[in-house]
């Protein structure tokens, strides 16, 4: 199976010309990485796929979970186009009617009690504002979990449990601790030596932690330790939340509602980059009584929310929650049976939850490898930060019947080629 060409817009200079632009000016490394996948240059993208400057077309199952309606979906596109036409900035003088109407539509969304948005720029604001609510609450001992990932600027890299993105930047968050992911009782140790001043950050299913599920009852019985030891707890749904499950958010199969809850990634439509903190009224008293402690230049633009209201509609309106719950099932189904001829040998284990998928290998080396062939047979996935022998996969819940087969048949022939030549 190759990649199948097809016609796309023109675009100025070359790959080659790209590809130098990227070494002078964005970084070596990233020119290399990009040499490796082939030197492809993306230009355009609709639906699940995304076009290259030399006519091929991939199909999208990575898109590190952004794109849960797809690219460039119309109804988004017409939102931003509209705002874009009428005011995309705010002088942030005035009231701006749009972010409030954003603002109102995730909350409709959110889990009971959470009704307070703060709009962002990235994922890794969100956590950064979640973080400065909890020591404005004076919770200033942080709690994070073996995996975790929620971010690289300095706050949310204290939280994100990996040394290799640590190490060049420590010291980092003092009174920071690491637990088990899914272990309530080192939970609960780590609260109890900080009962009352302790923040937890944990995510429903680890994304970059390799797509690790936890076992049932661990999200409700990490709440209720965090009532117990008056702790401020955040759930970090910048990945999993907005339907990628297969429910609204993670947190809905145990009835948990955080005191913040991060939001990020399919908030955006897959069109313009824009996050959230959403908390309860307690915890954001004091943000909203100084509106001042904690603000962005750009965050909440008009054009942004734009963007967030259409894509929470959208949802809503197309049933894209569910539409993920049966698309996930049926491929965690397929790609199980793709894998099971390799398990022990090339395939440790198969997990995940709606569309958020991760095969985990025996080795990290099959990873890239498996990069490399999918990428030749048309398809695009995912490596994990945090866990670099699982294959991430997170395609859109718009994939239809004839793209989840064309997925599935490229990822059948790749494990096989793989496997041939690994051993």
């Amino acid at each position: 199976m190759t990649a199948v060409p097809v016609a796309g817009p023109a675009v100025a200079g070359s790959s080659e010309d790209t590809a130098e632009l990227y070494r002078r000016h964005l970084g070596a490394g990233r020119a290399v990485m990009g040499a490796v996948l082939g030197g492809m240059v993306e230009t355009s993208s609709e639906g699940a796929w995304v076009h290259t400057d030399d006519g091929r077309r991939y199909l999208d199952f990575g898109g590190y979970g952004v794109f849960i309606l797809g690219h460039r979906h119309p109804a988004v596109v017409e939102a931003v186009h509209r705002q874009l036409d009428a005011h995309p900035l705010a002088t942030r003088v005035f009231l701006e009617p749009v972010a409030a109407r954003a603002a109102a539509a995730l909350a409709s969304r959110t889990p009971a009690g959470l009704d307070h948005v703060h709009f962002v720029n990235s994922g890794a604001e969100a956590t950064e504002a979640g973080l400065k609510l909890a020591r404005a609450h004076g919770r200033n001992a942080l709690v994070t979990t073996v995996s975790g990932y929620h971010g690289k600027t300095l706050g949310a890299l204290s939280a994100t449990a990996n040394t290799t993105y640590q190490a060049p930047f420590a010291p980092l968050l003092p009174d920071t601790t690491q637990v088990a992911y899914g272990n309530p009782a080192e939970l609960e140790a780590a609260l109890a030596d900080r009962r009352d001043r302790a923040c937890v950050i944990l995510e429903p299913v680890q994304g970059e932690g390799g797509v690790r599920v936890p076992p049932p009852g661990y999200l409700a019985e990490a709440a209720r330790l965090c009532r117990a030891y008056g702790a401020f707890l955040i759930v970090d749904e910048v990945q999993t939340g907005l339907g990628r499950l297969g429910t609204w958010w993670g947190v809905d199969t145990e009835g948990v509602a955080p005191d913040v809850l991060l939001v990020g990634k399919g908030l955006s439509g897959g069109v313009v980059p824009v996050a959230a903190m959403v908390a309860t009224k307690n915890a954001y008293g004091p943000f909203s009584r100084d509106p001042y402690l904690h603000t962005s230049t750009f965050g909440a633009s008009p054009i942004a929310c734009a963007a967030a209201l259409a894509a929470v509609e959208t949802m809503s309106r197309e049933d894209i929650v569910g539409r993920a719950a049966l698309l996930g099932r049926r491929l965690l189904t397929g790609v199980a049976e793709a894998c099971a001829p390799h398990l022990g040998r090339l395939v440790h284990e198969v997990r995940g939850r709606g569309l958020l998928i991760g095969i985990e290998f025996t080795r990290a080396q099959a990873v890239g490898e498996m990069l490399l062939e999918l990428v030749a047979r048309g398809v695009l996935v995912n490596h994990s930060l945090n866990a670099t022998r699982v294959l991430r996969l997170t395609p859109p819940a718009i994939v239809g019947p004839d793209e989840a087969q064309l997925f599935l048949a490229a990822l059948a022939e790749a494990l096989r080629a793989v496997r041939a030549r690994l051993g």
